[in-house]
């Protein structure tokens, strides 16, 4: 689906719902009229003079305000007396009325000129659908994240350790890049040896903008490939409109994927194009940045180190450690 086509998709979704409450008005009322002529009767006779209540308006215009008092005192009485006979046949006093999903809206979308707080929680649920990541950021999200597997201890010649290097970077990523997407431009690319958790925390931080209503597109660098030839040979500008204007697009395990120099020109032209545009991107690899320099063209890497703000992580293998937590309980 092309970005902008999410509006349209969510007003079908809105039509549905009200022309399916219509239709299931139209079958209460028939039941009422089969089993309880009367209440319909009722009914009929407050429509009537709701009508007559608009008329007065026009032809009434000297004694209107009597006229529309009197009319409505008669809907009171009427309305009251369809409301008991309801509850006295076993039917809530709404049953003849539109059952709306949001009565804030009553089904639109829009509080005036304002998107209505259910839109929103459309909008997510569609961007979800589309973001490959439902499934993954149940599991991986802020609220599961523990610091504990990572080491309190120094590793090798690095600064801190990593448990301290991991507090860092969620200080930078809670504290400053999560509260300011919609401001700022950053870019960020993750990097370090495999079992990490580097895709857990994209996870983290694709749940947190989803959840606020942000488009977020996760792929790994093979699908990706693969994205980006269905785009160049089949055309498929849904596709391409899609990885371009997302909000965020997450590319993950950049360097798995079998590099050619065509890929090589097609990823570089495609970063090239989301910088131009300013739509954020974040990537996470297992290559060391001098392995990215060897393995990509010069450009390619000069983005990358360029436009995106790096973060190292480093551990032993926390995939490893959940296993063997898993095994010793």
């Amino acid at each position: 689906m092309m970005v902008q086509g999410y509006h349209s998709e969510i007003m079908k979704i809105y039509e549905a719902t009200r022309e399916n409450e219509r239709r299931a008005l139209e079958a209460r009322k028939n039941e009422i009229e089969k089993n309880h002529p009367e209440i319909m009767n009722l009914d009929r006779q407050i429509a009537k003079l709701s009508i007559e209540i608009s008329l007065c308006f026009i032809k009434n215009k000297d004694t209107v305000e009597e006229s529309v008092k009197s009319l409505k005192s008669k809907i009171k009485d009427l309305r009251a007396r369809k409301y008991e006979l309801l509850v006295a046949n076993g039917y809530d006093t709404e049953y003849l009325n539109l059952h709306y999903k949001c009565a804030k809206c009553q089904d639109t979308g829009y509080i005036g000129i304002e998107k209505c707080r259910c839109y929103k929680q459309k909008q997510i649920s569609l961007y979800y659908r589309n973001s490959d990541l439902s499934e993954s950021v149940k599991e991986n999200n802020f609220s599961t994240f523990k610091l504990d597997y990572y080491e309190s201890h120094r590793i090798g010649d690095e600064r801190y350790s990593p448990r301290k290097n991991m507090e860092n970077i969620l200080e930078k990523i809670q504290g400053d890049y999560l509260p300011n997407f919609k401001t700022q431009g950053d870019n960020l690319l993750f990097y370090g040896n495999s079992g990490t958790g580097k895709t857990f925390l994209s996870h983290c931080i694709a749940k947190e903008l989803l959840d606020s209503g942000n488009l977020v597109v996760y792929r790994t660098s093979e699908d990706l490939m693969k994205n980006l030839k269905d785009i160049r040979f089949n055309n498929n500008h849904a596709l391409e409109e899609l990885l371009i204007n997302c909000d965020l697009l997450i590319i993950d395990d950049l360097g798995a994927e079998l590099t050619s120099d065509y890929y090589v020109t097609e990823l570089f032209n495609f970063l090239n194009l989301k910088l131009l545009k300013r739509n954020k991107m974040i990537i996470s690899t297992n290559l060391t940045l001098e392995q990215l320099t060897k393995c990509y063209t010069e450009r390619l890497s000069s983005r990358l180190f360029g436009n995106f703000i790096l973060f190292k992580l480093y551990s032993n293998d926390i995939r490893v450690k959940k296993n063997l937590s898993k095994i010793s309980r």
